[in-house]
């Protein structure tokens, strides 16, 4: 495997986080969460196209309609790419101003989960929710710390999902058909001074592909074992969320943060908050847009 990473956007972002592959565009969606930023990445070009959207952003995945579907602080909401336009859909936490929406994805039969959390991460009150193909909103549990990284494997019958202060990988049985997710239990325990186990991506073969901030890699994890198998290190500290992309699905895209670094650590870190891509020698898997 070539483990050497190559800068695909130098962005310096303050928290580079929810990085998204569009197959049908050949486009990567990703966000600078704190700045309020949407980042339209064009690999093939050598572009990145940034939108103000507003408001904190967690994720953004595509729809079968060509719009953008969004995980905001204040709830989910479409956005034309066309005329950067945005239209609410549902704010399923009105009541809770002080959290927001952090990391999401489709799954396997193009429903949208994403979880939310307290701004400063302080409390377990948030959640993880489902959005349907009819835009209703299924909140599935609560009690979340931080709402993180998400997976499917390879057969659409596990749910992996990560709530980082649990400092675990958790899995779920899946129903591809309604959905519904049940039986959850621990699939892969992680150490402290590993870092804050954060974003997360699936490949081909069903391995885990887990981002750790504060740790300064990406590590590939078998999920029936809960074995160490590769590890991607990155020249910086905070490594935030991974996905697979480029016309093969063979090029990893990596997204890092410069949140909590010192002036010496950002010194020390000038790489800090930039998009990576690496090619790590396996494909992940064609991602399913939402609808």
């Amino acid at each position: 495997m070539s483990h050497v990473p190559e800068i695909a956007v130098p962005a310096a972002a303050t928290l580079g986080e929810g990085v998204c592959w569009d197959a049908d565009r050949q486009y990567l969606y990703w966000v600078d969460i704190l700045e309020k930023e949407l980042h339209v990445h064009e690999p093939a070009a050598g572009s990145d196209r940034c939108i103000d959207v507003g408001q904190y952003i967690g994720a953004a995945v595509p729809t079968a309609a060509g719009e953008l579907l969004l995980a905001l602080h204040h709830g989910f909401h479409r956005l034309d790419l066309e005329t950067e336009a945005l239209t609410p859909v549902s704010d399923p936490e009105a009541d809770q101003p002080d959290n927001r929406f952090n990391d999401g994805k489709c799954d396997p039969a193009g429903r949208f989960w994403a979880g939310t959390m307290q701004l400063e991460g302080q409390g377990p009150t948030g959640a993880l929710y489902r959005v349907d193909a009819d835009l209703s909103v299924h909140k599935q549990f609560g009690g979340v710390g931080i709402s993180n990284g998400l997976a499917w494997s390879p057969d659409h019958t596990t749910m992996y999902y990560i709530d980082t202060v649990t400092y675990e990988v958790a899995a779920f049985d899946y129903d591809h058909a309604t959905g519904a997710i049940a039986n959850r239990r621990a699939a892969i325990t992680f150490s402290p001074d590993m870092g804050h186990p954060d974003g997360m991506t699936i490949d081909e073969e069903g391995m885990l592909w887990v981002c750790f901030f504060g740790g300064g890699r990406v590590a590939r994890f078998d999920p029936a074992s809960g074995t160490e198998l590769a590890e991607i290190r990155l020249p910086t500290s905070n490594v935030t969320n991974c996905v697979f992309g480029g016309p093969d699905l063979d090029t990893l895209f990596v997204s890092t943060a410069r949140l909590m670094l010192t002036e010496e650590q950002l010194a020390e870190q000038p790489l800090a908050g930039n998009l990576f891509r690496v090619n790590p020698g396996v494909c992940g898997l064609e991602p399913v847009p939402f609808g």
